[in-house]
This record gives C-alpha cells, sequence and structure tokens, in this order.
C-alpha cells in the first residue's frame, strides 16, 4: 500500500497526464453527458483503476471481450481516498453513504483506447454523508479503459484494462 507521500508523489504524476487529456478531449462532443440544468456540483474525484472485461461468445459464437465492472479508486485534489466504485455502476464513500446509478447518455472521447464519457442517474441511494444527496454522476476526461487490445482465447477468461477519469457528483 503507498503512503501518503508515496500517494501524493503518484497522483501528481497522473494530474498532469489527465490535464493533457482534458485539454484533447476538449473538442469532445460532451453535450450529449453535460449536467441537467439546475443541478450543483457536489464533489469532484478523479478515478483510477481498471474497467474488467470477460471473454464470452457473441450472437455468432465468435469469443470476445465483453465490459464486466469498474474496479476504481476516487481520489479528491488532496491525494485522500474518498469513494470506491465497483459493479452496478455503484459507488460506495468512506463515510459509509452508497449510491447505484443507471446510464443515461454516452459520448466518445477523443482516444480511441478510452471509454467513453457517462452521465448517470443515481437510482438508489444509501447511508448518510457526501453520496446520500447525489442525483447524477458524470464521467469525464477518461483515459484508457477500453477491452484488452489481445484477443481472448477461452470462455470467461478475465481481462482488465487501466483506466483514469474524473467523476462529477451532482445534486
Amino acid at each position: 500500500m503507498l503512503g501518503t507521500t508515496a500517494l501524493k508523489r503518484w497522483l501528481t504524476a497522473v494530474a498532469l497526464p489527465i490535464a493533457l487529456i482534458q485539454a484533447q478531449n476538449a473538442a469532445a462532443d460532451a453535450s450529449s453527458v453535460a449536467a441537467p440544468a439546475g443541478t450543483q456540483e457536489i464533489r469532484s474525484l478523479v478515478a483510477t483503476g481498471v474497467q474488467v472485461y470477460s471473454c464470452e461468445y457473441d450472437a455468432a459464437h465468435h469469443l470476445e471481450w465483453k465490459f464486466k465492472n469498474p474496479l476504481a479508486s476516487l481520489y479528491d485534489a488532496h491525494g485522500q481516498l474518498v469513494v470506491h466504485h465497483f459493479a452496478g455502476p455503484s459507488w460506495r464513500a468512506d463515510d459509509g453513504s452508497e449510491i447505484k446509478g443507471q446510464m443515461l447518455a454516452q459520448a466518445p472521447s477523443q482516444a480511441s483506447s478510452a471509454i467513453p464519457w457517462l452521465l448517470l442517474k443515481a437510482t438508489s441511494t444509501g447511508g448518510d454523508g457526501l453520496l446520500s444527496n447525489v442525483h447524477y454522476v458524470r464521467r469525464v476526461d477518461t483515459v484508457g479503459g477500453a477491452a484488452p487490445s489481445e484477443p481472448c482465447m477461452k470462455e470467461h477468461e478475465a481481462g482488465d484494462s487501466p483506466y483514469f477519469a474524473r467523476y462529477i457528483f451532482l445534486r
């Protein structure tokens, strides 16, 4: 496990590439994942983790990677781990509050190897704290996360792809 100083150095090393990608992605059509009118930002967090894929047969009985779930840690501007992101999609804050979301819209990322930007609506909440008043989540400024580039060879084989993103929680 990284100590606080090492984590802050690591996040600083990550912040520059994310800033560059943000500038590159500024041209992306993000209007479809814009925050709904009247919403207010609660928190913006930087995520690092993996998108998990599973090797499954498609309709033509060919093996291909299928998205399974995210596994990510979300950090505040001070490098503090604040939220965990996992299947559902779900987010759980260290204060015990949690939400589950449903995708409303997506926009492609500028980078071909990056997962799309998303707008999600919170469909359920639990606990009191950071996430208890969240109504929407935006995933933007994505880097990486696309399905593994190597073909999958065995049914149910697991694969993952590292990614970075910014998650904006709104009420």
